[in-house]
């Protein structure tokens, strides 16, 4: 076999290769050796991976200037959208300069300062601990969140005061971003969901604060399901189960009036179930479920049912769907005459709002947003008003607030209190005590977006969207003409049915800034088109994504957006996979390639990380029609593929990023990926493959300074490989 050999690095550990056999085929597999993360051949390979990496990224021109002007981008007080509960209203602030955010309440119904109520770095001074999720009591006096430490994501449910932030009742472990639902009555309750089964039966339970006595309340019975529960308007238990993101879900509904016992789960009926469909739902206040759904419409639209009767057979259009837009949010509000719909719809990319009656469907009016961007987490108070998170391109995310009968939003909380002054004052001395000075604030520039349209290798057009930037503030130069190729990076994702949304990236803008250009591929297995879209591009057709991306980097090349050694591709998690199955079918196709977090071994994905879950999303290799689709497209068997029978290939430079603690894709994916490019290598001058390999850290939430690092890094990387020079 090809030993797995670094130009100037010793020879690693070289183990007996592995080969299986599936369906009649040898599956070669020599370094699975790397999937033991602890082993000392591991940890040492990991090491020496790790010096490489640093020697290469010294001579990266723009990586310390990256790295400021992200700082910089993001040095902006963070709010979330507010949880309103009677005399109290909840929300999340990361001031500048801070870390982590942390969860903030106003008391006197916002009138006052914002108190904090917790805190991660006055947990853990190591910026290793995340809040993943809370939710108050419908009183508001207790709240419960969820920390996790190291980017594992599984971690603590633990419930707290409000006033005093003690700890009530015992905690749960073993949790992975669950949902609470708080059950009304005497003797604080509330159900939860168990995802994997490993601290007992995967479902929803609920829970008795004071003691932590639990009662099942639905158990997953089908493979790799994710479960979900809500209370809706303090009476209704919502019930999920997702089979496959973005592909399936089942719901059941249980009326709380009914008086369930401790003892004894509530009675759940079926809203939807095993119908091929991905709805959510939400209770309006004229007391109606309201669902948005692909049911029947592949761009969804929204439904509406008595939750006394809230099987599919009753349900009766409101809001019908847009065949150019995907209906992404919604929320159930209050109108000028009744009840009313919040809706928000995504098209290639931008932000559309409006608010309709919730009796006909009928428009009332348009969301003055403001610019084009991205609407996120719209939920309505108890007043009427619609609160949901907005940013755009250019812009750091806020939150707005748009009361009843308003078109035009306004920003939220409406003004600084004298805390929250001092909270970032307090965040800014602590900042500059480490090193870095609180950075002036950077004018606002101009991006222009533009769409090109390319043709696939079966013929279907495929949109692109390229941002570059109009004016720069502050710069020394003027940007490239637009008829002049110049450093361009192409993202993809292409997974799960998520379409690509534009919001604020302060990594995307950085790079705009320093020069360069940008570019999304809305390729297929995405939900930029709606369900059909993401279906085209999912299961056995997954490898329509791959060529889909291919055709959008021929087509940037075309149009002189970029010449072909000025592009590079970039995606993560399954954009990741996307991208290394891009540069490895064509390994002429761009001159740079960073994967964060990607899924590489097809053969394995299933055993590694949560990949049982997505089955539904790549197919399984237990069958052997979609082994055959996997292994089209498994990078890291291409790679040994052509390292035997055409050995010399000369691949595109890859920057793999892996995190110790990824508890999704895993990350034996980029480490054996590395390890299957280094043994491939024919060129001598510089790895054809770098790993930028963390500890401490996961696919999710981290501290702000790692991921400004990470960003600069990667871009710093396509930087120097594409030829963006500082200016």
């Amino acid at each position: 076999m090809v030993r797995n050999r670094a130009p100037g690095a010793a020879l690693v550990h070289d183990p007996a290769s592995v080969l299986d056999t599936l369906h009649g085929r040898a599956v070669p597999d020599p370094y699975r050796w790397l999937e033991a993360a602890d082993s000392p051949e591991t940890v040492n390979w990991i090491e020496e991976r790790g010096r490489e990496y640093e020697r290469e990224a010294a001579t990266w021109p723009l990586r310390g200037r990256l790295a400021e002007r992200i700082r910089s981008l993001v040095h902006t007080d963070l709010w979330t959208p507010p949880v309103i509960r009677p005399g109290r209203v909840f929300t999340t602030l990361r001031p500048a300069g801070a870390e982590h955010p942390r969860l903030v309440v106003f008391d006197d119904d916002g009138q006052g300062p914002p108190r904090t109520v917790f805190d991660p770095a006055a947990r853990d001074s190591s910026g290793r601990t995340t809040l993943d999720a809370w939710e108050p009591d419908p009183d508001g006096r207790l709240i419960a969140l969820q920390t996790s430490s190291g980017g594992v994501e599984r971690g603590v449910l633990r419930v707290l005061r409000t006033d005093s932030g003690a700890q009530v009742g015992p905690s749960v472990s073993g949790v992975r971003y669950s949902h609470v639902a708080w059950l009304p009555g005497e003797g604080p309750a509330f159900c939860y969901v168990r995802r994997d089964g490993a601290q007992g039966v995967r479902g929803v339970w609920l829970r008795r604060v004071a003691d932590g006595a639990e009662t099942l309340v639905h158990a997953c019975t089908a493979p790799g399901t994710v479960p979900g529960v809500r209370v809706l308007g303090g009476r209704w238990l919502l019930v999920t189960e997702g089979h496959g993101t973005g592909h399936r879900t089942d719901l059941w509904l249980a009326d709380l009036g009914d008086r369930p016992s401790r003892t004894r789960g509530p009675l759940l009926r079926a809203v939807q179930v095993g119908q091929d469909g991905e709805t959510e739902a939400r209770l309006g206040p004229d007391g109606l479920l309201y669902l948005r759904t692909t049911l029947g419409a592949p761009h969804r639209r929204i439904c509406a049912v008595s939750p006394h009767e809230p099987g599919v057979e009753h349900w009766h259009e409101v809001v019908a769907e847009d065949p150019g837009a995907t209906l992404d949010a919604f929320s159930p509000c209050s109108g000028p005459d009744g009840a009313a719909l919040f809706v928000a719809r995504t098209r290639l990319g931008i932000s559309e709002a409006s608010v309709h009656d919730a009796r006909t469907g009928a428009r009332l009016y348009a969301v003055d947003l403001p610019g084009e961007g991205m609407v996120s987490t719209p939920e309505a108070a108890p007043d009427g008003t619609v609160h949901f998170g907005y940013a755009d391109v250019a812009a750091q995310q806020r939150v707005l607030s748009l009361p009843p009968g308003d078109a035009v939003p306004r920003p939220w909380p409406a003004r600084r209190s004298n805390a929250e002054t001092a909270e970032t004052a307090e965040t800014a001395e602590t900042a500059a005590a480490c090193g870095h000075e609180a950075p002036a604030p950077t004018p606002a520039p101009t991006v222009r977006r533009t769409v090109l349209w390319c043709r696939s290798q079966d013929g279907t057009r495929v949109p692109i969207s390229v941002f570059t930037l109009r004016e720069r503030p502050g710069s020394e130069a003027a940007p490239a003409a637009p008829s002049e190729p110049g450093p361009t990076i192409l993202h993809a994702y292409g997974g799960f049915g998520r379409p690509r949304q534009f919001g604020f990236s302060a990594t995307v803008l950085a790079w705009l800034l320093s020069g360069g250009r940008y570019a999304v591929a809305h390729v297929r297995g995405g939900g930029d088109a709606g369900r059909d879209w993401h279906l085209r591009g999912s299961g056995r057709d997954k490898p329509r994504a791959v060529q889909d991306l291919v055709a959008a980097a021929d087509a940037l090349v075309g149009a002189d957006v970029c010449a072909r050694h000025q592009l590079c591709l970039s995606g993560g998690s399954a954009g990741g996979l996307l991208v290394l199955a891009a540069a490895t079918d064509r390994p002429d196709l761009c001159a740079a390639v960073i994967a964060s977090a990607p899924l590489a071994d097809m053969a394995r994905f299933e055993r590694l990380g949560l990949g049982r879950m997505w089955t539904r999303e790549f197919g399984t290799a237990a069958d052997p029609d979609d082994f055959a689709a996997l292994m089209s497209y498994s990078p890291y068997h291409r790679v040994l593929d052509r390292a035997v029978h055409s050995p010399g290939h000369r691949y595109p430079s890859i920057l793999l990023t892996g995190f110790a603690g990824d508890t999704r894709t895993g990350a034996a994916h980029p480490r054996k990926m590395c390890a299957a490019l280094l043994a491939a290598a024919r060129r001598q001058d510089r790895p054809p493959a770098l790993l930028r390999y963390e500890p401490d850290v996961g696919h999710g939430p981290r501290a702000v300074s790692r991921a400004v690092a990470l960003a600069a890094d990667a871009h710093a990387f396509a930087a120097q490989r594409t030829g963006l020079l500082p200016r």
